[in-house]
């Protein structure tokens, strides 16, 4: 597996199912870690994340110990705050089966912490901690103790916080077991982020996410195979893009292809070409559509217009008669697809120059609804033997590859990476950028990026910058994909007039000039 440079393999980024976590602490204890130590551990760091939020201790303390070592955590947590003067109380929804947590149990009591014999009223305004079920949890749970959990949270008097997993949801699909999971106002991910609470599925369960290190050797992290790895803003801060010389002109700067727009959606054409140029890409040409390129002149006039496109009689646009007369081989990227439209046969006539084409191809929206729809379908890209990133949504992937059933859109990017040999950005809430080796989970990430039109300025943004960084690393990889769409969604989380796309076009201009001039050698 190559080297994954960014971002730092750790436990802040790392991503893993439940099974890989449990082989973890299974190989901690083989190397001699007390299982009673682990617990200590955890239950102490995440004591010491809630004495910094006094707050949400000001009325008390009631924690739901479950039967196993996530019950113990609990009591740990318990006990911790207990003797810091906060008044804590304890409930045990079932039976407890490890000794280590009964034991726990049995001090709790006899320093004076309260065990309650009925559950706890949820009109209080005491915090409730979740600490029943955890990274072990595998199937349905009693469903009153989840409604009494979610009448609490729906209440708004005091917090719910659940341990590691909130109780009723699958660690690995992000998805409740039955009909409804344990809602929380936060999530804290114990030693490593478990691949379920990053999914778009979790947002309504987890609250905010915070992580508890509980020091997980690197060199354990490091053997650790199908690496995931999540990024978030913090992230943007060690982002690394190919410095530029002093002496490069405008055919050293990225020479970038867009074929975008139709009569029908002439705007998304007008929309990659923002986005293109707010990459700053030396060299940028477009293939328009007649309405789109009578005007290209007065909104950007910097843009190169190699051919136009005529429409079929619904307003698609034609691409072969254009192609016919470009060289596709004088750019370093070319993206196809914004707002082009439906035409099968036109894109059964034009497919073989995309096939053929030797640079980094980009295909978004109508490109890819033509590719579904066409006699090749998926094999179009096994047909195709170069570089090749797609931007679908869910509904443009289920078309793509009807085939491909995975628990999880992550599962999902990573088999259609896998088979077809190509870098797939797969739209969401937390969207995900993998290839056949490697997978970025972006979390965090503003939603006011799911807009109509952002899309199409995400494609020309993608298309501008990898043109740019392609004329430095000839073999440009994920990650560059990566970080352009955790760029382009930052730049829309900073725009304070709104959340629209000339907004964050301009946002993003300024953006790529100051991580490009802090690297001018």
């Amino acid at each position: 597996m190559n080297e994954i440079v960014w971002p730092t393999i750790d436990s802040k980024h790392l991503i893993v199912d439940s099974k890989q976590m449990l082989i973890l602490e299974k190989e901690m204890f083989s190397d001699g870690m007390p299982q009673e130590a682990l617990m200590e551990k955890a239950g102490i760091q995440i004591s010491k994340w809630l004495l910094k939020r006094k707050p949400l201790l000001k009325h008390g303390i009631t924690i739901f110990i479950g039967p196993g070592h996530n019950g113990g955590d609990g009591a740990v947590i318990a006990r911790e705050l207990f003797l810091k003067g906060f008044h804590v109380q304890v409930w045990c929804p079932f039976s407890i089966k490890k000794t280590l947590t009964n034991n726990h149990l049995n001090y709790l009591t006899s320093i004076g912490v309260t065990k309650l014999g009925d559950p706890p009223d949820a009109n209080g305004k005491e915090l409730w901690i979740d600490a029943v079920f955890g990274n072990n949890q595998s199937r349905k749970v009693d469903n009153k103790l989840i409604k009494l959990f979610n009448q609490k949270f729906n209440n708004k008097n005091g917090k719910v916080i659940s341990i590691d997993i909130p109780t009723g949801l699958c660690p690995n699909k992000g998805e409740p077991f039955l009909d409804n999971a344990v809602k929380a106002d936060h999530t804290l991910a114990i030693g490593l982020h478990k691949i379920g609470l990053t999914q778009d599925s979790a947002l309504p369960f987890i609250g905010e996410l915070h992580h508890i290190d509980i020091g997980v050797p690197i060199y354990k992290l490091l053997k650790i195979e199908k690496k995931v790895l999540k990024v978030t803003y913090k992230d943007l801060k060690n982002i690394n893009l190919p410095s530029l010389p002093k002496n490069s002109n405008k055919y050293k700067r990225g020479r970038t292809l867009l074929i975008a727009g139709s009569e029908k959606y002439p705007g998304a054409g007008y929309l990659a070409l923002k986005g293109a140029i707010s990459s700053g890409a030396g060299y940028i040409s477009a293939v328009l559509p007649n309405v789109v390129a009578e005007s290209i002149w007065q909104v950007a006039p910097e843009i190169v217009l190699k051919e136009t496109m005529q429409s079929n009689q619904n307003g698609n646009s034609s691409l072969f008669s254009a192609l016919k007369n470009i060289d596709l081989s004088a750019f370093d990227s070319v993206a196809v697809g914004p707002g082009i439209g439906i035409d099968n046969d036109d894109w059964q006539k034009s497919k073989d120059y995309f096939i053929d084409y030797e640079g980094l191809l980009i295909l978004d929206a109508d490109a890819l609804n033509r590719i579904s729809e066409s006699k090749l379908g998926s094999n179009f890209f096994l047909e195709r033997k170069f570089k090749t990133w797609i931007t679908p949504h869910s509904k443009e992937f289920r078309r793509l590859f009807p085939h491909i059933n995975s628990d999880t859109n992550l599962g999902l990017a990573v088999d259609a990476a896998k088979e077809f040999n190509i870098s797939i950005l797969l739209k969401g809430a937390n969207s995900i950028v993998a290839d056949n080796k490697k997978v970025w989970q972006l979390f965090g990430t503003d939603s006011q990026t799911a807009r109509a039109g952002l899309g199409d300025l995400l494609s020309g943004f993608i298309a501008g910058s990898s043109a740019i960084d392609s004329t430095f690393c000839r073999n440009i990889k994920t990650d560059f994909f990566a970080k352009y769409v955790l760029l382009h969604s930052f730049a829309a989380s900073k725009c304070k007039k709104g959340s629209h796309a000339s907004v964050i076009d301009d946002e993003l201009s300024k953006l790529m000039r100051n991580i490009k001039m802090r690297q001018i050698s």
